[in-house]
C-alpha cells in the first residue's frame, strides 16, 4: 500500500498546488491513501467545510490539524460530524472534534492519529500521555497507525518517535513549513521525519508574504500575515 503525507496547506496557493499537483502525483506513484495538514488552509488560518470539502475533492482521505484549529470559528460546526478531520488528540477532553479516526481502504484499516507539541504551543496536555491512555484501542481498531505530530521543537517530535517506536507505522512532523533531510527508519521499525514541509508558494516565508514577516521581527511589531500567490510546491 502506497501513503502518501502532505505538510501544511498554506491559503489559496497551497490549495491550488494540491488542487494541480495531487491527482498527478496519485496516478505517477500509485497512492492509495492521502494525510494532509489543513490548519493553514483557509487564509493562513483555520479550515471551512467548504474548504475541506474541497481538499476530499482533490482526493484527500484525512486532514489534520494543528494550532490554528479553531482559528475559524467555523469549524464548530462541522468537526464533530466529519469522520475523515481530525484535531490533536491532546487537547483538552472537552474540546469539540476527535484526535484520531480509522478508515478502511480495501481490507485494511487505517488509522490517524493528530497530536501536538508542548514546547512553544500553548499548554497542550502531554502527548506522551495521550497515546499511552488510547493506543491499545486504536490497535484493536487498525492495520496501520500513522501519526501527524504538529509541534514546534525538533527534540520534542524526536522524543515522542523514539518513545513509541515500533508501535505505529510512522510518526511525520508538521507545523514548521520547512522540509526535513531526516527522514529514517527508527530502530524498531517506526518510519520517521521530523517535518513533512509545506504546500504552498515556493518565493515566500513559510507560505506568506515576505515582507510582513521580515518587518515583524525586525521591528517586534505584529504584523498581519498574507499569503503569498504565484509559484508553488507541494512537499
Amino acid at each position: 500500500m502506497n501513503i502518501l503525507l502532505l505538510g501544511d496547506i498554506v491559503g489559496r496557493t497551497g490549495r491550488k498546488a494540491v488542487k494541480d499537483q495531487l491527482p498527478v502525483l496519485i496516478e505517477e506513484y500509485r497512492v492509495d491513501f492521502v494525510i494532509a495538514n489543513g490548519e493553514n488552509a483557509a487564509g493562513g488560518f483555520g479550515l471551512t467545510e467548504q474548504l475541506a470539502d474541497d481538499l476530499f475533492s482533490y482526493g484527500i482521505n484525512v486532514i489534520t490539524m494543528g494550532n490554528h484549529t479553531w482559528s475559524n470559528s467555523s469549524i464548530f460546526s462541522f468537526i464533530d460530524n466529519e469522520k475523515r478531520l481530525i484535531r490533536p488528540l491532546n487537547y483538552n477532553k472537552d474540546t469539540p472534534g476527535k484526535g484520531w479516526t480509522v478508515l478502511k481502504y480495501g481490507n485494511t484499516n487505517i488509522a490517524v492519529i493528530n497530536l501536538i507539541g508542548q514546547i512553544f504551543m500553548n499548554g497542550n496536555n502531554s502527548p506522551f500521555d495521550e497515546f499511552d491512555k488510547n493506543i491499545l484501542e486504536i490497535k484493536e481498531k487498525s492495520d496501520i497507525i500513522i501519526i501527524d505530530f504538529h509541534a514546534e521543537a525538533t527534540g520534542e517530535k524526536l522524543a515522542f518517535a523514539n518513545y513509541i517506536d515500533g508501535q505505529v507505522s510512522a510518526v511525520v512532523g508538521t507545523h514548521t513549513h520547512v522540509q526535513t533531510s531526516d527522514e529514517m527508519i527508527l530502530p524498531n521499525g517506526t518510519a520517521y521525519i521530523t517535518d513533512l514541509g509545506m504546500c504552498g508558494a515556493i518565493d515566500s516565508i513559510l507560505g506568506m508574504n515576505k515582507k510582513n514577516i521580515i518587518e515583524r521581527f525586525r521591528t517586534g511589531i505584529p504584523e498581519r500575515y498574507i499569503v503569498k500567490e504565484g509559484a508553488y510546491k507541494i512537499e
